[in-house]
């Protein structure tokens, strides 16, 4: 579902965006994570190499200048959206056992349960969000009124 929705925004001229939860088995620049999450946008203009298999996306990017190797295992893509609309699907996590080359101590780290992105208190978080249209993970607006992606969830 992943390759589908990049080759939709691909073909709609948008630009790809996916939310990874990060564990053990993700390979991206921990500076940049928040929350245990981070969102790497993966547009032709933003990677080189870029490689949509069954397990894993992997591609070549810059982050503040500085060419890195990024690879997330598929299970591990909590969401893929197009930037300028908001529009895609979310996935659940998935436990997934980390790559060859990547530290055996990752192991016991999938093993054990991994919560998904749903809050765990729904009644006292849905009192504060907005109906729609704020960003998912409750950022505050940058200021200057420059529009930032938002992901909406919906059950």
């Amino acid at each position: 579902m992943v390759r589908a929705m990049y080759d939709w925004c691909v073909d709609n001229q948008l630009t790809p965006f996916i939310v990874v939860a990060v564990d053990a088995s993700v390979r991206v620049p921990t500076e940049f994570v928040r929350d245990g999450e981070i969102v790497l946008n993966i547009s032709m203009g933003a990677t080189s190499s870029l490689t949509l298999s069954n397990d894993y996306i992997d591609f070549k990017a810059r982050f503040g200048g500085v060419a890195r190797e990024i690879s997330v295992p598929m299970g591990r893509v909590s969401a893929i959206y197009a930037r300028e609309n908001g529009q895609g699907m979310t996935f659940p996590i998935e436990v997934v056992a980390a790559k060859p080359e990547a530290s055996s101590p990752a192991q016991p780290v999938a093993a054990g349960p991994i919560l998904s992105g749903v809050p765990a208190k729904p009644s006292a978080t849905k009192s504060k969000r907005a109906p729609s249209g704020e960003n998912a993970r409750q950022d505050p607006k940058p200021p200057g009124g420059s529009p930032r992606p938002a992901l909406t969830r919906i059950k």
